[in-house]
């Protein structure tokens, strides 16, 4: 089995369930470029691998945030082409979670915004705590959530309630 390295992820596995821990507390757990590369690392190579899984728990640190989105600032001087190209990456990330060979429960306590609100909506199960807070910020720049969000929101609660 290939060996991973990760620096934004903290894995842990305890009798066959993984914990999945977003690790940017600093940042509200957003989601940067080498997060979203090790997410796609893990679903897509390292879960594949591993044996006896039955479950996976992806939650972020702290208490204030799931993901608190995207890491916009890693957006300064994107052009289009540069934007479309995030989005697409970001549809196949989230595409390898919905698809994962286990259950994917996301854990989520304090703000799921953006991006995190859609990886939420990618897991199989979410659970939330009392002060989860949920929603598409973006779409008040003129942003469509571009992850998939607006596509599972639809199928989750119902095309007249989203």
């Amino acid at each position: 089995m290939a060996s991973f390295t990760y620096h934004n992820l903290r894995i842990t596995t305890t009798d066959g369930i993984i914990t999945l821990v977003i690790d940017r507390e600093k940042a509200l757990n957003a989601l940067n470029q080498q997060t979203m590369s090790e997410l796609e690392t893990f679903f897509g190579q390292d879960l594949p691998q591993r044996t006896g899984i039955t479950g996976i728990i992806l939650t972020g640190a702290g208490e204030k945030a799931f993901v608190a989105g995207a890491d916009i600032k890693e957006f300064l001087g994107f052009s289009g082409d540069d934007g479309a190209k995030l989005t697409k990456r970001g549809q196949d990330i989230f595409f390898l979670i919905e698809r994962a060979k286990v259950p994917v429960i996301a854990a989520i306590q304090g703000f799921a915004l953006g991006g995190g609100c859609e990886l939420a909506m990618a897991c199989h199960m979410r659970v939330a705590s009392e002060k989860a807070r949920f929603g598409q910020p973006e779409v008040n720049l003129g942003i469509i959530p571009g992850y998939g969000g607006t596509q599972r929101l639809i199928q989750y609660i119902g095309k007249g309630k989203a």
